[in-house]
C-alpha cells in the first residue's frame, strides 16, 4: 500500500475485509479518514465499487457500525466505501456547538468562503481525490460505480450523479435533503460556504440541477413516514414533482412509520444494494430487483 495511506484497522467480515484508513488529503489540507469493505470475490478479480455518503454529525463510522451493509455486499461483490462528511483536526474552523455546520457537515460542496475555503472541498474529495485513491490501492472496478447515502448524504449522492452521470450507473438515497437551499436546517450552512448569492447554491441541490437540465438515468429513494425531518428538512415530493417534469424515472417509496435513524437505514439498505448491483452487474455478479 501507499505510504501516503495508513490502516487504522481491518477485520475479516462474511468472507471479505472491513477496514478503515487514513491519509493526508491535498483536497481537504488535512488528514482524512475512510471505510472500505472488500468482498471475498476482490481476490479474484476487481470487483465494483459502491459508494455511501453519511449524513450530517455523522463519521465513516455510523454505517459501518450501524448500516449492517456487509452481508448483502460480500454475497453480491460490491466494494462499498465510507467516506467521512467533513474535515476534521484542530486546525479545520469549525463552530462545535451547530450541529448542522462544520465538522460533521461538509455537505459534500467546495467551499468559495473564507476561512472554509481552504479545508471544506468535500464535493472534490469524493468525486476526485478518494476515487484516485481507491483505484490505486483496492482491487476496485472503476468503470462500474454507484453512489447512495442518507439525510446531508442522500443529497449528496443525488447532487453527485446528477453532475457525473457517465460515472454513476446507479444512484439512491435515504431520506435526503432533496432541497437543501430552501430547507432552514441547510440554508445557513450553503450561505457560510459559498456565500450570500443563492446563485453559487444551485449547483448543490437536487432539484435545481434537475431545473437547470442535469438528468441520470433513473432514482431510487426511500423516506420513512415517521421521519421528524420529513416537512421541513427533506421534502422527497420537490424531488418527486422535478423529475416528474423532467422525465427522470424516480422509485420514491414512502416507508409506513419509520424514522430518521439507523434502524430505517439498516431495514432496507439490502434492498439498495440489489438494486445497484443490478445495474453494475454483469454475467458473475449477483442480481437484484430491476
Amino acid at each position: 500500500m501507499s505510504d501516503r495511506m495508513k490502516t487504522i484497522s481491518s477485520a475479516k467480515s462474511h468472507g471479505g475485509v472491513q477496514g478503515v484508513y487514513s491519509h493526508a488529503s491535498d483536497t481537504c489540507s488535512c488528514d482524512m479518514t475512510f471505510a472500505v469493505f472488500v468482498p471475498p470475490q476482490a481476490r479474484e478479480k476487481p470487483c465494483p465499487v459502491v459508494w455511501y455518503l453519511s449524513g450530517l454529525t455523522c463519521t465513516h463510522a455510523n454505517v459501518m457500525d450501524k448500516g449492517e451493509y456487509r452481508r448483502m455486499a460480500a454475497e453480491l461483490g460490491l466494494i462499498v466505501v465510507c467516506p467521512d462528511t467533513s474535515p476534521r483536526g484542530a486546525d479545520v474552523p469549525d463552530e462545535k456547538d451547530n450541529w448542522q455546520f462544520g465538522c460533521g457537515a461538509g455537505f459534500y460542496v467546495d467551499a468559495t468562503q473564507a476561512p472554509y475555503a481552504t479545508n471544506y472541498r468535500m464535493y472534490s474529495y469524493v468525486t476526485e481525490e478518494l476515487p484516485a485513491l481507491i483505484a490505486r490501492e483496492f482491487p476496485a472496478d472503476m468503470t462500474r460505480q454507484a453512489i447512495f447515502g442518507h439525510s446531508m448524504g442522500g443529497h449528496g449522492a443525488l447532487t453527485i450523479a446528477l453532475k457525473n452521470p457517465e460515472r454513476f450507473k446507479s444512484c439512491s438515497a435515504f431520506a435526503p435533503i432533496v432541497q437543501p437551499s430552501t430547507a432552514g436546517w441547510s440554508r445557513p450552512a450553503l450561505e457560510k460556504y459559498l456565500g450570500a448569492d443563492e446563485g453559487s447554491w444551485r449547483g448543490y441541490d437536487a432539484t435545481l440541477l434537475i431545473e437547470d437540465g442535469h438528468r441520470f438515468s433513473e432514482l431510487f429513494v426511500d423516506q420513512g413516514t415517521s421521519d421528524g425531518f420529513l416537512k421541513d428538512g427533506l421534502r422527497p415530493w420537490l424531488l418527486e414533482a422535478g423529475c416528474a417534469k423532467a422525465g427522470i424515472p424516480l422509485t420514491l417509496r414512502m416507508q409506513d412509520g419509520y424514522d430518521h435513524s439507523y434502524f430505517f437505514i439498516s431495514t432496507f439498505m439490502d434492498d439498495h444494494l440489489r438494486w445497484h448491483a443490478h445495474r453494475l452487474s454483469d454475467p458473475t455478479v449477483g442480481t437484484g430487483p430491476r
